[in-house]
């Protein structure tokens, strides 16, 4: 596939999560979730399950145009959400990142297969994945390191419309990802 067509928002779908583009009108459904003050504990900004921090996020997820609604595969239940972000045709790069799961839905069997799916997707057209997680987000850390993420730098970081954050960067490379078995479904 050519690097220049990066599909943004195509449906995404494994046995465990189905990822729909994001639309202006799902707002209540994903502030029912992100609305959990304990979502956001180790998030850099933690006042984002207030309805005014989320409403900027949300409009930064669409005007993103490569943001999704997850929802459990199996129940159909909205669960989180994720995007893609940062399309790079020279670096042949993409990030992915923005992600936040139900609580119930945490230490389960849904944050892997959410970025595996995103993952495979990315990878028919880019060479590098990027994360930005963080500083404090020990908990996103542990699991993007899970993943065999490397940790190549640290960054000040302004997310939209929010204060700028120390945020650890992680990289996954497409020839290390292929060569990954133990997540595939």
């Amino acid at each position: 596939m050519d690097i220049q067509q990066f599909d943004f928002q195509p449906i995404l779908q494994n046995d465990i999560v189905r990822l729909q583009p994001l639309k202006p009108d799902d707002f209540e459904t994903l502030y029912s979730i992100a609305s959990d003050p304990l979502l956001w504990e180790q998030h850099p900004n933690k006042d984002r399950y207030k309805r005014e921090v989320f409403t900027t996020f949300f409009q930064g997820a669409i005007e993103s145009g490569g943001a999704y609604v997850v929802f459990d595969a199996v129940t159909g239940k909205p669960i989180g959400s994720s995007r893609f972000y940062d399309f790079d045709a020279d670096k042949k790069s993409v990030s992915i990142g923005y992600t936040f799961i139900a609580r119930d839905h945490w230490g389960t069997t849904y944050n892997h297969p959410l970025k595996a799916v995103m993952l495979d997707h990315a990878f028919n057209y880019v060479e590098a994945v990027i994360f930005h997680i963080g500083s404090v987000n020990i908990r996103s850390q542990k699991s993007i390191e899970r993943l065999d993420a490397v940790k190549i730098e640290e960054r000040e970081m302004e997310y939209f419309g929010e204060v700028k954050n120390l945020n650890f960067i992680y990289r996954i490379l497409k020839s290390d990802w292929i060569g990954q078995s133990k997540l595939r479904f």
